[in-house]
């Protein structure tokens, strides 16, 4: 069993409710800590047996193992004097064990493709092999023998390879800057990369900072409370639906719950991430017999829906025949870097003195170190993950003459403003509406930040807030 589905379903059952706690003895406690023991050598000895090639046996290892760890798990939740922390952080051990074995023990934030590979002062983190759009598997069965090539879909096809097309070139350029993040998440999992691309590129062109008007946000467009069911929200002062990883790793745990829950169907899948997973499982079990596609059952969704799945499976197919349809993939080195600063600077500022070529280095560095805001300064020896590229350049332009001091001079500029007037102006404010997030609130006011946001209206992490509160914009224009 994939540790993704593992995790999807411990998750669920720690924040559902808990109802009356029963009493227990320490006795029972002991018993379930020394069950969580037994699963967790019983998944690392499935673990083996995978690498030793006993595939079979390997997985039925795991799956048993899962099963007895999700069980004791609830049942720690309703055990008086239970620790459930002690399940979580256990599982989190587990899983970074059963990912440093399955990508054989590579190092940095992703696995490296030759042993010992070293670049720049920080090391490679990630040297990936080319995207292997030869194998999509999606649980045992071809990608391209599910996805169907019906009229909803090729439609949308002729959109992404028409006036679509610059949005699909840029989600491309956009993935691949960050896919040694991305892609291990899916691969582990045995999900198609081709799905992940898909949902990428309809969500957000592979923007990190993307934010709907509904609230939904990062690469993979989670609402607020979806997120928090998968592991995604506020965190030391930021919001993780940003980060490239987790939002990947929390989509994988969504597309196998609905997996689980939809009989595999992927349209159906696809369709709950768009248009809800009640929907989606109510109009699975009224289908009967009938396809996704069956007008009965495709005429009941909303049309944002309607046209969402054909968009992303076109996307896949796409990501899987470029080939085939005259579509070219520009090539990206999206291998990364760690990169020290010798002095104070912003996204915008390293972007501004690095140059570089076409659309520059901004995209790369805002996706790669999503808790930065672009326009705040970052301290001297602040690590950033960058293309490997940006070293070299760096040093050239950035830590002195010419292009470094016209990023600078660049930077203190300000944009013009109304002439101040004797009376001060009271701070506007905002009414909060369902979906909001302080993220959301802080861009589209101009704001210093959703911590700044944060710090000004009196909230403390993880800065929950409702809908109807209202917001006083301090440092917003």
């Amino acid at each position: 069993m994939p540790r993704s589905l593992i995790l999807a379903a411990l998750l669920l059952s720690l924040s559902a409710a808990t109802g009356a706690e029963a009493k227990r003895t320490p006795k029972r406690v002991d018993v379930l800590y020394q069950g969580l023991d037994q699963a967790n050598q019983a998944y690392r000895s499935g673990l083996e047996q995978l690498r030793a090639g006993e595939t079979d046996a390997g997985r039925e290892a795991m799956r048993q193992a899962a099963a007895a760890l999700m069980d004791g798990a609830r049942r720690c939740q309703h055990t008086r004097g239970c620790d459930v922390e002690r399940f979580i952080g256990a599982y989190d051990a587990l899983l970074q064990h059963g990912a440093t074995q399955l990508a054989g023990d590579g190092e940095g934030f992703g696995a490296t493709g030759e042993a010992g590979t070293s670049q720049g002062e920080g090391g490679v983190l990630a040297t990936m092999p080319a995207s292997g759009r030869a194998v999509a598997m999606l649980n045992g069965r071809d990608l391209r023998e599910v996805i169907e090539l019906n009229e909803p879909v090729r439609a949308a096809m002729a959109e992404w390879l028409t006036w679509m097309r610059p949005q699909l070139i840029t989600s491309w350029e956009n993935y691949q800057q960050m896919r040694f993040l991305m892609w291990p998440e899916y691969e582990q999992a045995g999900l198609p990369e081709a799905l992940l691309f898909g949902i990428l590129a309809k969500e957000s062109n592979g923007r990190v900072h993307a934010v709907s008007r509904a609230g939904a946000a990062g690469p993979m467009q989670f609402m607020p409370a979806t997120g928090a069911r998968f592991g995604l929200g506020w965190r030391d002062g930021f919001d993780t639906r940003y980060d490239p990883q987790l939002a990947a790793r929390a989509s994988v745990l969504y597309f196998n719950e609905r997996f689980a829950e939809l009989g595999d169907d992927l349209a159906f899948a696809v369709a709950a991430y768009n248009g809800g997973e009640g929907r989606a499982l109510r109009l699975k079990r009224e289908a009967g017999d009938k396809s996704f596609w069956d007008p009965q059952v495709y005429g009941q969704l909303p049309p944002e829906t309607r046209d969402y799945v054909p968009y992303v499976l076109a996307a896949a197919w796409l990501f899987l025949h470029p080939e085939d349809y005259g579509l070219e993939f520009p090539a990206v080195d999206g291998a990364a870097t760690v990169m020290k600063l010798q002095a104070p600077a912003s996204i915008y500022q390293l972007s501004i003195c690095l140059g570089g070529p076409r659309e520059g280095y901004f995209r790369a560095l805002r996706n790669l170190n999503p808790r930065h805001e672009p326009h705040a300064a970052i301290a001297a020896g602040t690590e950033l993950r960058v293309p490997v590229a940006v070293p070299p350049e760096y040093q050239a332009h950035c830590v002195a003459g010419p292009r470094a001091q016209i990023a600078s001079n660049l930077m203190a500029a300000s944009k013009p403003t109304t002439v101040a007037t004797a009376t001060r102006q009271p701070a506007r404010t905002y009414q909060v509406k369902s979906g909001d997030t302080l993220s959301g609130i802080s861009r589209r006011h101009n704001c210093e930040g959703p911590v700044a946001l944060a710090k000004a209206n009196g909230l403390r992490a993880p800065y929950v807030i409702r809908s109807g509160q209202r917001l006083r914009l301090v440092g917003c224009s």
